[in-house]
């Protein structure tokens, strides 16, 4: 275990869930051992002993707490995570059937507080935030796929009023019902941006790489293109007035439901699946800190396009710097992407990056290394034993679970794919140096932290990390 003595003991005395996994808590004088997040009465620390796996444990005589079980956890049956997800299935097949929280409450059979612990380790969320998401998740599909009366919609999908709808569904999306409607033929749409928005900040994100054929911004017009059923469709997103205008360049006839996958990633692009209002509320109790966000305010994290851009990122850029990352990036659009126009192109695939064999990829810059993993997780994909985008479905515990099974990717890769790729907001990439060295100089430390002393500092920015991570990242200017 990387993890030190006094780390784990206070882990322990909080209870905290993220280290479920990490270590077992062992007691001498009850022989029990448990999960770290056991609220079980806490022993003395002299009591306590530390095992990494449940085999330890029990060959040093002890045996599984019956409270926090953790013999099940380690065989995949945590009883909790089970009891959240089949709540959460529930909630998908019918948002209508719950009309609160306390519905939710009510069916998981479990107290309200107990339930918004559940939701936030294993969803990074809260029960109330999932109720409002999946309600319009099931909005969404209805308007594009039926012509039901708007407000039939809304009542069906479990609002009162049409109101409380229309006030939902366009803090969510960022229109209208009735324009998201109009997406599935639109050519052109407008997308309302919060007050909150930051249009300096992002655009100056998504320009980073002033070379780059993806994502460019232009003259303050940020360009992009995605893969349609009709052909490439080419966008340019022009910021004014509060709002983001939208316009696609189909080669061919627009494709159906086109508008609406472009609608999506310009919501993704722009950060907007993310509010930080909740994250600058929460550091206004820590005036010490609080002065993370001071000039900030509104910064959010832009997602990538999908997860497999996400997951050609985080292999292209493990253990180089950002210009060379993006250098190498761009070497291997060039290669397996696709050509829009002049300037854009679309990123490569899974099924084009399947195709490259590791000569190819050497011969553009790739360490043996790196086009190994490459073209392994593409195939992955490809073969169908990776679901990248079905893992959007699943809790948090099991993304990482899975992504740290994928060979190439570690817990630096996998926290920065789960915060960028699938907008969860509980991540702290550790080992990221640019990470290390910013907390070194928020907190004035002597020298950058280690592993546990990185998860240590952030623990105040929980269950906000993520934005925190983003934050202590912009401070550097070495924004990934």
């Amino acid at each position: 275990m990387d993890l030190n003595r006094q780390m784990m003991l206070d882990r322990m005395l909080h209870s905290d869930a993220s280290y479920n996994g990490r270590f077992l808590t062992g007691v001498v004088t009850t022989g029990i051992y448990c999960l770290p997040s056991c609220r079980a009465r806490k022993p003395k620390p002299e009591n306590v002993e530390f095992f990494a796996r449940p085999e330890e444990a029990e060959a040093a005589g002890l045996r599984p707490c019956r409270r926090c079980r953790p013999d099940l956890f380690y065989r995949d049956c945590d009883p909790d995570r089970l009891l959240v997800e089949r709540l959460v299935a529930r909630l998908r097949a019918d948002p209508a059937a719950y009309g609160n929280v306390r519905d939710l409450v009510l069916q998981s059979g479990v107290g309200s507080s107990k339930l918004n612990e559940l939701f936030r380790r294993h969803y990074h969320t809260t029960p109330a935030e999932m109720l409002g998401h999946e309600r319009i998740e099931r909005a969404c599909r209805e308007l594009v796929t039926t012509r039901r009366p708007i407000a039939d919609v809304g009542f069906e999908v479990g609002y009162e009023t049409l109101s409380a709808f229309n006030e939902n569904f366009r803090e969510r999306n960022r229109m209208s019902p009735r324009r998201y409607r109009q997406l599935a033929a639109a050519s052109r749409f407008e997308i309302e941006l919060p007050a909150w928005f930051q249009t300096r900040r992002v655009l100056a994100y998504l320009g980073r790489d002033p070379a780059s054929l993806t994502e460019v911004v232009r003259d303050g017009v940020f360009h992009f293109a995605i893969h349609a059923d009709g052909g490439p469709v080419a966008v340019s997103v022009t910021i004014e007035s509060g709002k983001a205008r939208c316009r696609l360049e189909p080669s061919g006839a627009l494709a159906p439901g086109c508008g609406c996958a472009v609608h999506r990633r310009v919501l993704r692009f722009l950060g907007l699946t993310i509010d930080p209002q909740p994250f600058e509320r929460h550091l206004r109790r820590t005036p010490q800190h609080a002065r993370l966000i001071a000039g900030r305010r509104g910064l959010t994290i832009p997602q990538t396009r999908d997860v497999v851009d996400a997951l050609v990122w985080v292999v292209v850029g493990q253990q180089i710097s950002l210009p060379i990352a993006l250098a190498l990036r761009r070497r291997l659009t060039e290669l397996a992407g696709t050509r829009v126009n002049d300037r854009l192109f679309v990123p490569p695939t899974a099924e084009s990056l399947a195709r490259l064999e590791e000569s190819h990829l050497r011969a553009i810059g790739f360490s043996r290394r790196k086009a190994e993993y490459l073209t392994g997780i593409a195939r992955s994909v490809v073969a169908g034993s990776l679901d990248p985008e079905g893992l959007r479905e699943r809790t948090a515990t099991e993304i990482e679970r899975t992504l740290l099974k994928v060979h190439g990717l570690g817990p630096w890769s996998v926290h920065y794919l789960m915060m960028r790729a699938f907008s969860l907001a509980d991540c702290v990439p550790v080992g990221d140096v640019a990470l290390a060295k910013s907390l070194m100089e928020f907190f004035d430390l002597p020298e950058r932290p280690s592993g546990p002393q990185t998860l240590e500092l952030m623990q105040p920015f929980a269950p906000y990390r993520s934005l925190a991570t983003f934050h202590l990242w912009t401070r550097l200017g070495e924004v990934q």
